[in-house]
């Protein structure tokens, strides 16, 4: 007998559709697994065995064997456990066969028959959605994710024997919808506010033009100074995501298995690793390709902290993703591309003792030392980083006073007021904020006034500026300009753009 179920596959962060064809024929009892399958999947005869057994159902004792087409597609993961143990039972007879038309089926089998969840469940629904597939089947804890995809009815199992009894119409169950996504009113409370931090008023403006714009940064400046206070930060000024960004970053975390319990992220990622991670860890990759952080923080924030201690080459890699806002990775077999759209907010000390021109302590490290500390921020990745802004030590009175300054609230009103001015004027060109214009983009909407150009001309042929740091000194203006609530680019936005570019000048 033979019967055929339908699953999927993820590769990268999209799904694909997968036959799971069970075959019951003559000799001795036996199961085997062909079509490319890894070792979770493998290891699945003995759960399926286990679950079916456990479930109150026979399991076949025939030859067994069980086919994953398209033979060519390495097969990953436990998602495969429930459609295997129901097209058992479909070739055993205990389900017709018909029943298994249809239907998209995934899920993890424990050994007593629970239903336990698996990874990109919202990529399989999409994936569902474009082949014309009118149902899914996926584990409970995975259904109000997948229900996010309109076109495709989805419902949630718990167990082996509620699948078997829901596929033989003996028992209902509710169809999952989406939930409505939850406004995080602008703001992350775990992100502390921004009203915490005393001092760097210059640097909490960077900050601000930052979040607006999109722009990377960097901030410099001795240790103690707050660099890392002040980055945790910018999560508490960021705008909500919009529906389609959400449903975006929602999909790669739960590719990655990071979703957690919520069926949808509703705040910007924020993403800080450690400066040992590696090039793959941190751009993807892998024998089987997963996306890394730079994907992680899709639409969100990627901070590196102590920016020179990360290894050269894991640096230079950030190269490509930062101006493509994709991350392309070969394979011997197959080519995957992950997205990669995010604000780099990066901290480094001045110099490897920390205190290069700080007035209060001084610095043991030569000017030679300087140079070869800065240099292990490359000139191409320096280019690529909008706003270069400097974060002095606090005197005392600064530390022991009252902290002052705007809240992350009103903070987040005036960065939400230019990002809705930058989608208007962006419409229909899928771009959704002015560090994503390109060349044509800013000679539309970046033009300048004489006292403007003057100013640009002197910063060009003062800090030796690339053709790559000009039009970044552009975007900065622009998204400043919009703070403002100024149509045209004023020499006073220009003058404070350029003013960001302090590392263009070598110690």
């Amino acid at each position: 007998m033979l019967a055929t179920v339908q699953s999927s596959a993820l590769l990268g962060i999209e799904a694909t559709l997968v036959e799971v064809e069970v075959d019951l024929g003559r000799g001795l009892p036996q199961l085997s697994i062909v079509g490319l399958p890894e070792a979770a999947v493998r290891e699945s005869r003995e759960r399926v065995r286990s679950a079916i057994r456990n479930s109150g159902y026979a399991f076949p004792a025939e030859r067994t064997t069980i086919n994953l087409a398209p033979a060519d597609l390495k097969k990953e993961g436990s998602a495969y456990d429930l459609p295997i143990a129901l097209g058992l039972l479909a070739a055993s007879g205990t389900l017709p066969h018909e029943r298994l038309a249809g239907q998209v089926i995934v899920g993890e089998l424990s050994l007593d028959g629970r239903v336990k969840p698996v990874r990109g469940a919202l990529a399989i629904a999409d994936a569902t959605a474009a082949h014309g597939i009118p149902r899914l089947l996926v584990p409970a804890a995975n259904a109000r994710e997948a229900a996010l995809v309109s076109g495709v009815e989805v419902y949630g199992l718990s167990s082996l024997g509620e699948a078997v009894e829901f596929l033989l119409e003996r028992r209902t169950l509710a169809r999952c919808k989406a939930d409505p996504p939850q406004s995080s009113g602008g703001t992350s409370s775990a992100a502390g506010d921004l009203a915490e931090v005393r001092g760097q008023q210059h640097a909490k403006r960077a900050l601000e033009i930052a979040a607006a714009g999109g722009h990377n940064l960097l901030l410099v400046g001795p240790p103690g100074a707050g660099k890392t206070m002040l980055a945790l930060r910018i999560a508490g000024i960021l705008p909500d995501p919009t529906l389609a960004e959400a449903i975006e970053m929602t999909k790669i975390h739960s590719v990655a298995g990071l979703l957690g319990d919520a069926p949808m992220l509703t705040t910007r990622p924020f993403r800080a690793p450690h400066h040992t991670i590696s090039a793959a860890g941190l751009v993807g990759g892998g024998a089987a390709p997963r996306p890394g952080e730079v994907s992680l923080a899709h639409h969100g924030v990627l901070f590196l902290d102590e920016l020179p201690e990360f290894p050269r080459h894991v640096l230079e890699a950030l190269r490509q993703p930062m101006e493509e806002r994709r991350v392309t990775v070969s394979r011997a077999l197959r080519t995957l591309s992950f997205p990669a759209n995010f604000m780099l907010i990066a901290a480094t000390n001045p110099c490897p003792c920390g205190f290069f021109g700080d007035p209060r302590r001084a610095c043991r490290c030569s000017m030679a030392e300087v140079r070869r500390y800065r240099r292990r921020i490359s000139g191409p990745l320096l280019d690529r980083l909008d706003l270069h802004v400097e974060a002095p030590a606090l005197d005392s009175a600064e530390l022991r006073g009252a902290a002052s300054g705007e809240s992350s609230m009103e903070v987040c009103h005036r960065v939400t007021f230019a990002r809705a001015r930058q989608l208007a004027r962006f419409t229909g060109r899928g771009i959704f904020c002015n560090a994503r214009m390109s060349p044509r983009e800013l000679r539309r909407y970046c033009t300048l006034d004489g006292d403007g150009e003057r100013i640009l001309d002197a910063a060009i042929e003062g800090l030796n500026l690339s053709a790559r740091s000009h039009g970044r000194v552009l975007r900065v203006a622009r998204t400043i300009a919009d703070l403002a609530g100024e149509h045209q680019i004023r020499a006073r936005h220009v003058a404070e753009a350029v003013q960001y570019r302090a590392l263009d000048t070598p110690p």
